[in-house]
């Protein structure tokens, strides 16, 4: 039994632990100095928007507007190494098959646009004319648009990103698989259909006024550091924090502000949840409904007591279609199913409930916890009704956040990357731009992958992301790639889809987040972002490109277009040189865009107007609308409770990764140093399989579709977690996320609910 990778826990998150992980991950870019004064840049008015997270900025930033995660996301961009041709020349494409991803992004920044060579297994240097029009050719020998693939991370500008979709569309189809359908599909999809825009209602300005935060399945501490700037800051001034997560994630609990030198010199920190419970995995729409439970009693009891009404009546009538339906629904929802699905008790709901209860404006927060359910769309539905009761939307200091991971992943499908287009945005593409618009519904992730694998699908282009390693069914996905007739890789560091070739397959080196991208008269190009609040905002690299070789975003987007289609449609060329252009065309096309270049260029740019803030409704029944459907019948807890050995996972992040990128080995916030495959499980089931803490084990998937699915050796580690569940990290465990697996009516890969068996290994 080896536990030495299990230590201690930091005491709280940030503190010095994160300045010195900071230094750290300075020194090992190989640019300490540079990279420190680049990080001052960060989320400034004159500097680039970190490519960490969707977090939003401040009116009046600070001195430093980063976070520990933002350093690793620029340290690992602005390293000096450098993955040349000949790195590719001494390393087949077979033997980087077998790093890690870590090993693998370690060699650092491409350097040359590259072109797969079968006979010797590498990939060798091409001229980016050369890959342009080998590209054009084979897209446009397809017999169908619909045969290629055009993948979106939302680490891609809006410049990059309308561009992209503009050539796609041009091209002729809507195949957009996006990081969103991975992710946020079911807020857009649930709030959508609740309020009438699928995006948060809140400012960055709502956390100063709220009286009380929900945050419901998400790890601030980790995903999105500087969010627990406004949570402490919130939680000083009295604001109430619930939190609702199966797992204890250090931020939620204790955060020491690295700003705060008082703090800091002190060795103190600010407890963040004032309420911490923690649900069984998928019962979170149970515990939002027994909130709601208690929510109607209390008002039952008011109103018998000749007390003030605890619902916001007016706003009841006003604004909302459905509550009678919805009380009616929550009243024949029994407390035993509730506790049972919730894994919670009566008495903790009601705790939480009269949080709500107490607080004038409240604000709930989620992210992926949530979302990768098989029921995430219906129980983002049950949060809003949960909101609707007392009228928390639409007022200052209270509303819904979503909160996105990527940079620009809500940017992107802003701008029009979206596999289902509204016919208001295709007519607006048809009218300014003169073509026939693709009218059919395309691919998103999981139909995407289904095309490739059943060769209706044969190209594929990724604009950014690690496609391979991001997306569930690794072993199905790589089988997908490597059957194209045409991969294409938009990056700026080798990873794991790169060694998954088509037969013709291409890695396209591009500029980083913080490097400067100059036009052809020398001039420093503005590229923007739109953050989790609806505000969009510049990025201007500051840095020296990585290579002379390297292109933009909309470079490469530009000349991959102008040899598939040509520029009968766009002038292509220009738009590249001037991306003024582009937001001219982007303001032409989508509402909320008007005198874009002029606003973007103001301190921290300008906000999308959210019409559901202003209670607008954008609903088929003109009003906020309640949802009021059963509890789901089963959730993963439950299943795996009536199967001896079975346990529900959910995978995450460690502390040292953002998405499928690995900065380190530590996940410190959980007490894990220097290894990555462990599985987190309670005491009691260690106890009960007679187990220890770093025995070993396989984990296997348990999906009726016939498909054997392993993750091989991993490592236990104890910690607080309900039982019957465990969790771990991916990449390395999306092997066991079923394809068939996916969230009703957002068809979001269920990451969060994976039904799986423990299998012990030998300790030898």
């Amino acid at each position: 039994m080896d536990t030495k990778f299990i230590g201690k826990k930091s005491a709280a998150a940030g503190g010095w632990g994160a300045l010195k992980s900071c230094g750290k991950q300075l020194l090992q870019s190989g640019m300490p100095v540079s990279g420190a004064r680049t990080m001052l840049k960060a989320n400034q008015p004159d500097g680039f928007d970190c490519p960490g997270c969707a977090w939003g900025d401040p009116e009046h930033a600070s001195s430093f507007e980063f976070c520990e995660n933002g350093v690793k996301a620029v340290a690992w961009e602005a390293t000096e190494k450098r993955a040349t041709p000949a790195f590719f020349a001494v390393n087949t494409v077979s033997e980087l098959r077998q790093l890690s991803d870590y090993e693998l992004e370690l060699n650092g920044r491409l350097t040359h646009p590259l072109r797969y060579h079968a006979a010797s297994d590498r990939y060798l240097p091409v001229a980016w004319e050369d890959a342009f029009a080998e590209i054009g050719s084979i897209l446009k020998g397809l017999d169908n648009p619909n045969r290629a693939e055009f993948y979106t991370s939302g680490r891609a500008s809006n410049e990059a990103a309308f561009l992209y979709q503009l050539f796609v569309r041009i091209y002729g189809t809507n195949n957009f698989p996006d990081c969103s359908n991975m992710c946020h599909e079911a807020s857009g999809i649930a709030l959508s259909q609740a309020i009438g825009v699928g995006k948060g209602t809140v400012l960055l300005e709502d956390f100063e006024e709220a009286d009380a935060i929900f945050v419901i399945g998400q790890n601030p501490g980790t995903n999105h550091p500087r969010m627990l700037g406004d949570l402490r800051r919130a939680a000083i001034r009295g604001a109430r924090i619930v939190v609702f997560n199966p797992i204890r994630e250090r931020g939620l609990e204790r955060f020491s502000d690295p700003q705060d030198k008082i703090e800091m010199l002190r060795g103190g920190a600010t407890d963040i949840a004032g309420l911490y419970l923690q649900p069984q995995l998928g019962g979170d729409m149970a515990a939002v409904r027994g909130m709601a439970k208690a929510v109607l009693a209390a008002e039952d009891a008011a109103v018998a007591a000749g007390l003030p009404p605890v619902l916001d009546h007016p706003f009841l009538a006003d604004h909302c279609a459905g509550f009678a339906q919805y009380r009616a629904a929550v009243e024949a929802t029994a407390w035993a199913d509730i506790e049972d699905q919730s894994g919670l008790s009566r008495q903790d709901i009601k705790q939480a409930a009269d949080v709500y209860i107490r607080a004038e404006r409240v604000i709930c927060t989620w992210a992926m916890g949530v979302t990768q359910h098989l029921h995430s769309v219906a129980t983002i539905r049950e949060i809003a009704n949960f909101m609707f009761l007392r009228g928390n939307i639409g007022k200052p200091g209270a509303g819904v956040c979503p909160v996105r991971g990527h940079s620009n992943v809500q940017g992107d499908r802003t701008v029009g990357i979206n596999e289902k287009p509204a016919d208001g945005f295709l007519d607006a593409l048809e009218k300014h731009f003169g073509f026939s618009v693709p009218r059919d519904h395309g691919h998103n992730v999981l139909a995407a992958i289904g095309a490739m694998l059943d060769g209706s699908a044969e190209a594929f282009i990724g604009l950014g992301g690690n496609f391979a390693r991001a997306t569930p069914d690794s072993a199905l996905v790589e089988k997908a790639l490597r059957q194209l007739k045409l991969t294409v890789h938009i990056a700026t560091k080798p990873n794991h889809s790169h060694l998954m070739p088509g037969e013709a397959s291409f890695i396209l080196p591009c500029l980083g987040r913080t490097e400067m991208d100059l036009n052809a008269a020398g001039n420093s190009q503005l590229v923007s972002v739109e953050d989790s609040m609806s505000m969009v905002h510049g990025s201007a690299g500051i840095n020296r490109p990585a290579s002379p070789h390297l292109l933009s975003e909309v470079a490469i987007i530009a000349g991959i277009a102008q040899a598939t289609v040509g520029s009968s449609v766009a002038d292509w060329a220009e738009l590249s040189d001037d991306y003024d252009r582009i937001r001219d065309h982007i303001e032409a096309t989508i509402p909320g865009f008007e005198n874009y270049n002029a606003r973007l260029r103001k301190p921290r740019g300008f906000h999308l107007r959210n019409p559901a803030a202003h209670r607008e409704w954008q609903t088929p029944a003109g009003r906020a609308s309640f949802s009021c459907p059963a509890l789901p019948e089963e959730t993963v807890h439950q299943r795996a409770r009536r199967g001896e050995g079975r346990f529900a996972l959910q995978t995450f992040r460690s502390h040292d990764q953002y998405n499928t990128t690995v900065y380190g080995l530590d996940d410190r916030y959980r007490g894990v140093y220097g290894e990555r495959q462990v599985i987190f499980i309670h005491p009691a089931d260690l106890k009960a399989m007679n187990a220890e803490a770093g025995d070993r084990v396989d984990v296997i998937g348990d999906h009726d579709d016939g498909i054997e699915r392993i993750a091989r050796d991993f490592r236990f580690v104890p910690y607080d977690i309900p039982q019957g569940s465990i969790a771990g990290y991916y990449p390395e465990l999306n092997v066991l996320v079923p394809l068939g697996s996916a969230g009703e009516e957002s068809d979001t890969p269920t990451s969060k609910s994976i039904m799986v068996s423990l299998r012990k290994r030998d300790a030898a």
